[in-house]
């Protein structure tokens, strides 16, 4: 046990102060989405500010490095040792970058989104191009800090901030298998569903929904999978989000009356959010260690029950008899299991990521990932982007957007605001969503029967031991490898989708 006095103990001190102030900017931010009056824009925005300020100072004074590099030397165990090895890390990246650099990043990067957000409803490529020249070789001039300061190629330095560990090298062969496996899997999906479709057509949704009996609904739903609302609630905002702090999650949905199927997934899926968020290990939520292991796990566990668990047919069964208790038996009168998964299980091919399903998301996700390494590496110039775009969007997914830039490489917000290395996560998650159900089907065979029964302890258990009591005590790629007893493997979600789409 580390003395009083000791750099370890320095270092928690310092670690309680900086989470009561993540505690307050989260909730500070949550209030501003959910329930804060358009009048408090402004004084909510100097106060997040302010936060954010006395933030980066204390989580980067000089000191810091003094307490690590003491504490390294000291005697710890196992968990203590690895809360220092990510303190470092975290150390290291906030600090690679100059006050100076960091003031023209933020320049360059409001100018970028705010231009963005002006020219994209005016589909102005042209007019958007020069700011996204500056955004993007700022990301480049940043990729370069970072990689000398970590000792990392440049675009992988970037995708360090969102999944430490994780490298192109490895991540490319998987995707490259993969987009081959979806260029002749979605055909064949798509031809797979209009047979179905022949023999069944699809029913509409027996609308309209009333508001407050989705909520119920979701809430009896949120409660069944484990969300603990002793610690937590669910809300509504423009845009789903799971917020908060583990003692204090914030969810949030929409609703809309002509269907029910999009609030109660995306209650689910942020469910899954919030379940990781819940299961962290309290006795070291002041350490860096003890927090979310970055953006693809996160990514995993919304995925593993909005995917695997909340697409099921099994989970359906289940679901059924919830619909009618809640919604009344008008809501699906006539349906049967069948009726209701065309609905769920529906694929189609379109231009725009975030209405994308399951089948085709990931071609999405592979197309801004190569464009964005290129971009990064200098093998992609800005004003080129629109015709590489074009050319992998008629390749991956037969569908043409040449000058048709607002549905095409001006649709997402990530790139105007210099998030670069973030796309790959959304695809990580779900195959290691896939890998992570398969092993967990391996240790626990009865899980699809729990799930048609709504039993959903064992599955949460398995979870928590393997994903979420482990936080960040190790990479990205060993949490998986430890977790199912392999690196990551494309074959899972493969399988998932073959049985699920084709079956």
């Amino acid at each position: 046990m580390p003395s009083p006095n000791s750099a370890f103990e320095k270092l928690a001190d310092l670690g309680r102060k900086l989470e009561a102030l993540e505690h307050a900017q989260s909730m500070l931010s949550v209030d501003e989405a959910v329930m804060m009056p358009s009048g408090g824009g402004e004084k909510r925005a100097e106060s997040l500010s302010m936060l954010a300020g006395m933030y980066h100072e204390m989580a980067t004074a000089p000191e810091i490095a003094d307490w690590l590099a003491a504490a390294s030397e000291e005697p710890l165990d196992d968990m203590q040792q690895a809360a220092i090895r990510e303190q470092a890390r975290v150390y290291t990246n906030m600090t690679c970058l100059s006050a100076d650099f960091v003031r023209r990043q933020v320049t360059v990067r409001i100018r970028s989104e705010q231009l963005w957000r002006e020219l994209r409803a005016k589909d102005d490529w042209a007019g958007f191009l020069p700011a996204f020249e500056g955004v993007v070789a700022i990301a480049r001039e940043e990729a370069e800090l970072r990689a000398k300061a970590l000792g990392l190629a440049p675009y992988d330095a970037m995708m360090e901030q969102y999944d430490p560990g994780n490298r192109a090298a490895d991540i490319a062969p998987v995707f490259a298998r993969l987009k081959a496996f979806l260029k002749d899997f979605v055909p064949a999906a798509l031809a797979h569903q209009d047979e179905k479709r022949a023999r069944r057509p699809l029913k509409p949704l027996n609308a309209p929904f009333p508001i407050d009996k989705q909520k119920a609904l979701g809430l009896a739903v949120m409660e069944a999978i484990g969300f603990d609302f002793d610690h937590g609630r669910l809300d509504v905002s423009h845009h789903p989000f799971c917020g908060g702090v583990p003692t204090d999650v914030r969810m949030t949905t929409r609703y809309v009356t002509g269907e029910f199927l999009s609030s109660l997934m995306g209650i689910i899926h942020e469910t899954g959010h919030g379940l990781y968020e819940q299961g962290l290990p309290k006795e070291w939520s002041h350490f860096a260690v003890g927090k979310a292991r970055g953006m693809a796990i996160h990514e995993s566990q919304s995925l593993f029950m909005e995917k695997q668990i909340g697409r099921s047919a099994e989970f359906w069964e289940w679901a059924m008899p919830l619909i009618r208790e809640h919604l009344g038996p008008a809501s699906i009168e006539g349906w049967d299991i069948d009726d209701l998964l065309l609905h769920v299980h529906e694929v189609k091919t379109g231009l725009i990521r975030v209405d994308a399903d399951e089948a085709t998301y990931p071609l999405h996700v592979i197309l801004r990932f190569e464009i964005e390494k290129g971009l990064i590496e200098g093998t992609i110039a800005p004003k080129d982007v629109p015709e590489e775009w074009h050319a992998r969007m008629v390749a991956y997914l037969g569908l043409e957007t040449r000058d048709n830039y607002k549905d095409g490489p001006m649709q997402d917000v990530h790139w105007p605001s210099g998030a670069f290395g973030y796309f790959p996560s959304y695809t990580l998650g779900a195959m290691t969503a896939a890998q992570l159900w398969a092993a967990l089907e391996k240790d626990h065979p009865a899980a699809r029967e729990d799930v048609r029964h709504g039993r959903f302890v064992a599955i949460n258990d398995w979870r928590r031991e393997k994903i979420w009591s482990q936080a960040s005590r190790f990479s990205t790629p060993e949490l998986l490898a430890k977790a199912t007893g392999e690196k990551l493997n494309s074959q899972y979600f493969e399988d998932h989708l073959r049985q699920r789409y084709l079956a």
